[in-house]
């Protein structure tokens, strides 16, 4: 009998049940507060971003927007997006911001996710998502070949830049606090780090 096992001295013990994958399905259930993912057959949900990650990629995305989706004040050549749903074999993704070369993805598709691996991901960090976004979801970008992943963290005050090397994750730079960037892909411009992370209140 299934679920059954002869324990010593006899005895009948239950199987541990095994935990069932979890499908698209389950994405679809959450709440729609809930941003849900699946890695490795796991479902991972966390609620909508609180104010210093909304803030920090609503003003990453502004930066780049203009001269690399746009190519207004820069060389263009890009679709840049906030929080597209990326389908990877049985792993879903949602990055924070992601970047794809419009030599490698001439039209954007009308879907509601996407196949083709971004060429750049943002994952802005907090500290419920840090472990998944640092080492799970880069693991799977490296998989997938993303050739660039920022790690933004509002309440550090850092970028960290990432470039895939022979399959490995190298380190370009770290930066803090207000300081000036050009990193890639986007050195093409220089990024004021200040502006993405909220103003500290004045001293009364």
């Amino acid at each position: 009998m299934e679920g059954l096992e002869v324990a010593p001295g006899g005895k009948r013990a239950m199987k541990p049940e095994r935990k069932k994958p979890a499908t698209y399905a389950d994405i679809v259930a959450l709440p729609a507060n809930m941003v849900g993912q699946l890695i490795g057959g796991e479902l991972i949900a966390h609620p909508r971003p609180a104010s210093p990650h909304a803030l920090a990629s609503s003003v990453l995305g502004a930066e780049l927007m203009g001269p690399f989706h746009r190519a207004r004040g820069g060389p263009g050549g890009w679709w840049i997006v906030f929080e597209p749903e990326l389908h990877f074999d049985e792993d879903v993704l949602v990055p924070d911001l992601a970047g794809w070369r419009q030599s490698r993805l001439p039209s954007f598709p009308s879907a509601p996710f996407l196949t083709l691996a971004p060429d750049w991901v943002c994952e802005v960090l907090s500290p419920s998502t840090s472990r998944v976004d640092r080492v799970d979801k880069k693991h799977i970008y490296a998989r997938e070949g993303v050739e660039f992943v920022w790690l933004l963290d509002p309440l550090a005050k850092t970028l960290e830049v990432f470039q895939l090397r022979a399959g490995q994750w190298v380190e370009l730079g770290a930066f803090s606090e207000d300081a000036r960037v050009r990193a890639a892909p986007f050195d093409a411009i220089e990024l004021e780090l200040g502006a993405l992370w909220i103003p500290e209140a004045p001293a009364p």
